[in-house]
């Protein structure tokens, strides 16, 4: 398992759709535990494959309190969203030092590709659903802040430049 780098905002990856997964490979799998392991380092609740630059539509999410409980999802898509929303600070390691509050529904139901290549379905709520469509946006070639109005994502995207250039 190895820490990989993030690819930094912004590059054209992140703002591309991934490709789907065709089969749960060793290949696949190395990826997720690479991605795990990435997720872990940052401390995170979860990462997008484009995000260290594979663009495959796998994902992983944890929002455990004691971590190792990551969810490991190919091609996941969501199938019902709840109307009730909830708000989160969301960021990403692409684009350090900003964040903002986004509003996304409380709980979702994903159809995935598990670790074992079959189809699952699962019901995310609070912390874990924010985190599953964090991810799914980065496999859609989404960040964070594209959730965001005009004028709040220019703001987002002038003090994010600010400190690049220190």
């Amino acid at each position: 398992m190895t820490v990989r780098p993030f690819v930094p905002w912004p590059d054209k990856r992140l703002k591309t759709p991934a490709e789907p997964v065709e089969e749960i490979t060793d290949e696949i799998r190395e990826i997720w535990a690479d991605m795990v392991e990435t997720m872990d380092a940052m401390p995170g609740y979860g990462l997008g494959a484009p995000q260290i630059g594979v663009m495959k539509r796998l994902a992983v999410v944890d929002c455990s309190e004691e971590r190792g409980q990551a969810v490991l999802l190919a091609n996941p898509e969501i199938l019902h969203a709840s109307v009730q929303p909830r708000t989160h600070e969301e960021a990403s390691p692409n684009l350090p030092g900003v964040s903002a509050a986004i509003d996304r529904p409380r709980a979702v139901t994903v159809r995935f590709l598990n670790a074992e290549g079959q189809i699952e379905e699962r019901d995310f709520v609070n912390l874990w659903a924010t985190s599953v469509q964090h991810q799914i946006d980065h496999l859609n070639g989404k960040m964070f802040f594209d959730n965001l109005s005009k004028l709040k994502r220019d703001r987002l995207l002038k003090r994010a430049a600010k400190l690049r250039r220190g």
